[in-house]
C-alpha cells in the first residue's frame, strides 16, 4: 500500500518506537524510510511545524502514521504542512485564519494501535496551541488517509486507562452523531451498529480485555470516525477541544468526564425548549442498547455515562487543575467550537455554564 503512493516514507509513531520496529522495516522493505517524527504528547502547531520541516527536507512524499489518535492527528498535519510550506496560522480553524490549503497534503497511510479517536477516518488534523490554550483543526478533503490497516491486535497490551479513555472517546463519537442535527442514512447505519455493541465491549476491555472485545472496540472506533466525519459532533467534543487546550489531561479522558453533564444539559434543553425534538426519541433507543435494557431511557443515561467515568477513573475537571473563574473563557471557545455546530440543540451560555460546572465539581463528588 505505501509503495503504491511513495518512495520516500516519513514514519510517524509514538514513545514506544521499539514495539512497531517491525511494521518499519515492513515499510521499509517497501519504499525508503526518509526519516521519522516521534509524538510523545498530543502535538502541538510547533511541533507539527517542525515534523513538516523535517519531512520537507528529508524529501519523503507519503506519511506512516502507527499510533494513537494524537500520533495520526500529527501525521496528517504533518502532511499538510510539508506540502504547504508557510505559516500554519493561515489554515488553522478559530485560532488562525482557516484559509483552504493551496496544495494537497502528502499521501497518509494510518495504522491506529488505540480503539478511540477513529482519526484514521476523518478529514481534520487536531493540533494543540498552548499559546492560545486551544486545541483546533486543520481541514482538507485530502487529510482522509489514503489507506488504513485497523488490526485489533495492536490494541493487545495497552494500560488500562488508555484503554479506558480511548474507549470512552469511541462511545461519545458514536452517541454524538447519532442524535446530531445532521444525522442521515449512513451515519444512523454506523451508530446504530457500534451503540448496540460498544456497551458490553467497553466494560469489559475496562475490566478483563478479550481478544473479542478488542475487536469490536477497534470496529467501534473506525465506525464512529466515520460517523463523525460525516454527521459531526456536539457538545462533548465542543467542551473538549477547549479543555485539552487548558488541561493536561487525555482528550478520551476529557471526553469521559463531559459525558454525563454534556447529556445531561442537552436533555434539559430539548425536553424544555423542543419537547417534540426527535433527539430526545434518539436518546431513549441508545439508552436502551448502551445500558442493556430494553425498558431503559434518557433519564438512565446519564448516570450509566457517570458511572463508567468513574470505573474509568476519569479525574472531576477540578481535580485536573480547572477553576470556576475559568468557566466564561472555556463556555465562550466551546460554543465557538466546529463540533458544536452538530449539536441537537443551540445551547444557551448559561446553560454550557451548568453542564462545565457539573463536570468541575460533580454532584457524587460532595
Amino acid at each position: 500500500m505505501v509503495a503504491s503512493l511513495g518512495l520516500r516514507a516519513w514514519w510517524v509513531t509514538g514513545s514506544q518506537q521499539a514495539r512497531w520496529s517491525g511494521l518499519r522495516e515492513a515499510v521499509a522493505q517497501a519504499c525508503e524510510v526518509a526519516g521519522s517524527t516521534v509524538v510523545q504528547r498530543e502535538p502541538t502547531v510547533e511541533d507539527a511545524t517542525h515534523g513538516a520541516d523535517a519531512c520537507r527536507a528529508g524529501r519523503a512524499d507519503v506519511v506512516v502514521a502507527v499510533g494513537g489518535g494524537a500520533v495520526i492527528d500529527a501525521a496528517k498535519a504533518i502532511a499538510a504542512l510539508a506540502a504547504n510550506p508557510g505559516d500554519p496560522f493561515d489554515h488553522l480553524e478559530v485560532i488562525g485564519h482557516g484559509r483552504p490549503l493551496a496544495r494537497e497534503p502528502l499521501p497518509v497511510v494510518a495504522v491506529p494501535t488505540t480503539a478511540g479517536a477513529g482519526a484514521e477516518a476523518t478529514r481534520n488534523a487536531v493540533l494543540c496551541s498552548p499559546r492560545h490554550r486551544l486545541k483546533v483543526s486543520l481541514r482538507h478533503p485530502g487529510l482522509v488517509p489514503r489507506g488504513a490497516l485497523v488490526d485489533p491486535e495492536l490494541t493487545h497490551g495497552l494500560p488500562p486507562s488508555v484503554t479506558a479513555f480511548s474507549g470512552i472517546d469511541a462511545l461519545t463519537q458514536v452517541l454524538e452523531p447519532w442524535v446530531s442535527r445532521r444525522a442521515h442514512t449512513m451515519s444512523d447505519a454506523l451508530c446504530e451498529a457500534a451503540l448496540r455493541r460498544i456497551g458490553p465491549a467497553l466494560r469489559t476491555v475496562m475490566t478483563s480485555p478479550t481478544p473479542q472485545a478488542r475487536e469490536t472496540m477497534s470496529w467501534c472506533a473506525l465506525a464512529g470516525g466515520l460517523a463523525l466525519a460525516n454527521a459531526g459532533l456536539g457538545v462533548i467534543h465542543g467542551f473538549a477541544a477547549p479543555l485539552g487546550g487548558l488541561l493536561a489531561m487525555p482528550h478520551g479522558a476529557l471526553c469521559a468526564a463531559m459525558a454525563a453533564p454534556g447529556v445531561a444539559a442537552n436533555l434539559r434543553a430539548l425536553e424544555q425548549r423542543q419537547p417534540m425534538s426527535p433527539a430526545l426519541a434518539r436518546y431513549d433507543q441508545a439508552a436502551a442498547w448502551l445500558v442493556g435494557h430494553a425498558d431503559a431511557t434518557r433519564h438512565d443515561l446519564v448516570p450509566w455515562l457517570a458511572d463508567l467515568a468513574r470505573r474509568a477513573g476519569v479525574p472531576s475537571l477540578a481535580e485536573a487543575g480547572l477553576v470556576r473563574e475559568q468557566v466564561p473563557e472555556v463556555v465562550a471557545a466551546a460554543q465557538r467550537s466546529s463540533s458544536m455546530a452538530a449539536n441537537p440543540i443551540a445551547l444557551t451560555q448559561d446553560e454550557l455554564s451548568l453542564a462545565l460546572a457539573g463536570a468541575i465539581q460533580p454532584a457524587s463528588g460532595g
